[in-house]
C-alpha cells in the first residue's frame, strides 16, 4: 500500500459509514410516514378502539413495516421471486392506505366543522379509507393483470412519403416480465398484436426484471409476433439491472432487430423511413461494455432527407431527438404513473406522462402508459396499453 493509499483509506471509511447512516435515516423516515400515517388514521387517531384492537393493529403495522425492507432486499436484491411478490404487493397496499389516509384527514376536518365528534368522526374516516382502498386495489389488480387494451393514435409526419401513408406501427413497452408468472398474459398480448396486422412492431424496453434464463417462459411468446416489415427493440433502464446484453442477444435470436444505437430502413411504394434506436440514458453508467446512448451512431449513414422514427425508452431522451431532427420518438418508462397519485412524482423526472406531444417544429413524441407493470401488481387510473400508431403523410 502506498503512502497516499494509507492516508486515504481511513478517510474513505467514515464517508462510507456516513453515507450508510444517511440512507438508514432516510429509509426509516420514509417507512415511518408510509406506515405511520395509515396506522394513525386506522388504529390511533380518535377511534377509541378497545385496547386489544389497538394493540393488535399496532403490532401488525410494526411487524409489516419491519419485514417490508427485508423482503424488498431479498426479492429485488437477491432475486427471490416469492419475497418480491410479497414485498411488491405490500408496497401497493400501503401506498393506497397512505394516500387515502391523507385524503381521509381532509374528510375528517369537514366532519369536524359539521359538528361530528369522535369516535364517530374518526371511525367514519377509517371506514372510508378501508373501503376506498380495497375497491381501488381490487380494480387496480384486475387492470394490471388483464391483457392490455388497444389504444389507436393517428400521427401526421410531414416528411413521410405517400407510399408509406397509413403505415401501421404497434408499440409495446415496459412488459416487465417478473416475479409473477405472466406467460399466459404474454401470449395474449402477442395475439392482440398479430390481430392488428402491423407493418412494424416496436418494443421500447424494460422487457423484464430478471435475466433471460429466469424470464424466458414469459418472453418467448414474443418470437411469434408478426410484422410485415420489421420487429424492433431497444433497451430500457431495467435491462441494465437484468443482463442487458443477454436481452439484446435473446431478442435477436427471436428474430427481432435489436436497435443498439443503430437503424434499419423500411420502404414501400418507392418511399422509405428510417427506424432507429438508442440505448437507455442509464446505459453509460451501467458498466455494461459498449452500451451508451448514441444518436449519431444510430443515424450514421442515413439520408438526411428521409423521415426518422426513433425508439428511445425514456421521454426525457427527447432532447437528443430534437437536436438530431427526429420526426417521431416512441417511448415508455412512465407507466402513465401506474398508481395514482404517483403521476405527479413521475412528472418531476420526465417531461411527459403519456400521449402524443410536440417538442419542436419537426419532432413529436409518443409516450406509452406501458403494456405491463413494475412491482406492485396494480394499475390505478393508469390503464396499460398496446398502441397502434397509424402514420400519415401530410395531405
Amino acid at each position: 500500500m502506498s503512502v497516499e493509499e494509507a492516508v486515504e483509506a481511513p478517510q474513505a471509511q467514515p464517508r462510507r459509514r456516513g453515507a450508510g447512516a444517511r440512507f438508514g435515516v432516510i429509509l426509516v423516515a420514509v417507512l415511518a410516514l408510509l406506515f405511520g400515517v395509515p396506522w394513525a388514521t386506522l388504529v390511533w387517531s380518535g377511534n377509541a378502539w378497545p385496547t386489544p384492537v389497538f394493540v393488535v393493529g399496532t403490532v401488525l403495522f410494526v411487524l409489516v413495516a419491519a419485514a417490508f425492507p427485508v423482503l424488498m432486499l431479498r426479492g429485488h436484491g437477491r432475486h427471490d421471486d416469492r419475497s418480491s411478490r410479497i414485498a411488491d404487493t405490500t408496497l401497493g397496499v400501503v401506498w393506497q392506505l397512505f394516500v387515502w389516509s391523507v385524503l381521509g384527514q381532509a374528510v375528517g376536518l369537514v366532519l369536524a366543522l359539521a359538528g361530528v365528534g369522535d369516535p364517530v368522526r374518526s371511525r367514519v374516516v377509517s371506514a372510508l379509507v378501508l373501503v376506498v382502498s380495497a375497491v381501488l386495489l381490487l380494480w387496480g389488480h384486475r387492470e394490471a393483470m388483464r391483457v392490455s387494451r388497444v389504444r389507436r393514435i393517428d400521427v401526421t409526419i410531414p416528411r413521410l412519403g405517400r407510399g408509406l401513408d397509413g403505415l401501421r406501427v404497434v408499440l409495446i413497452t415496459d412488459t416487465h416480465y417478473g416475479p409473477i408468472d405472466r406467460s399466459r398474459w404474454s401470449r395474449g398480448v402477442v395475439d392482440v398484436i398479430n390481430s392488428l396486422e402491423p407493418d412494424v412492431v416496436a418494443h421500447t424496453g424494460d422487457i423484464a426484471d430478471g435475466e433471460v434464463p429466469e424470464r424466458i417462459s414469459q418472453a418467448s411468446p414474443l418470437g411469434d409476433v408478426r410484422a410485415s416489415m420489421a420487429r424492433v427493440y431497444v433497451t430500457g433502464n431495467h435491462e441494465y439491472m437484468s443482463g442487458a446484453q443477454g436481452w439484446v442477444e435473446y431478442m435477436s435470436s427471436l428474430g427481432w432487430e435489436a436497435l443498439h444505437n443503430r437503424h434499419l430502413i423500411v420502404s414501400r411504394g418507392g418511399d422509405s423511413l428510417v427506424v432507429a434506436g438508442v440505448d437507455d440514458r442509464t446505459a453509460a453508467s451501467s458498466g455494461v461494455p459498449g452500451h451508451h446512448m448514441d444518436h449519431e451512431a444510430a443515424l450514421a449513414g442515413t439520408d438526411p432527407d428521409l423521415p426518422v422514427l426513433l425508439l428511445a425508452h425514456q421521454p426525457q431522451q427527447i432532447t437528443g431527438a430534437v437536436a438530431h431532427g427526429i420526426d417521431l420518438q416512441l417511448s415508455g418508462h412512465t407507466h402513465g404513473g401506474q398508481m395514482w397519485p404517483f403521476h405527479y412524482l413521475v412528472r418531476i423526472d420526465q417531461p411527459v406522462l403519456q400521449g402524443l406531444t410536440r417538442h419542436s417544429e419537426r419532432t413529436q413524441l409518443y409516450t406509452s402508459r406501458g403494456t405491463g407493470f413494475w412491482g406492485p401488481p396494480f394499475r390505478i387510473f393508469a390503464p396499460s396499453e398496446i398502441t397502434l400508431l397509424t402514420l400519415h403523410a401530410e395531405q
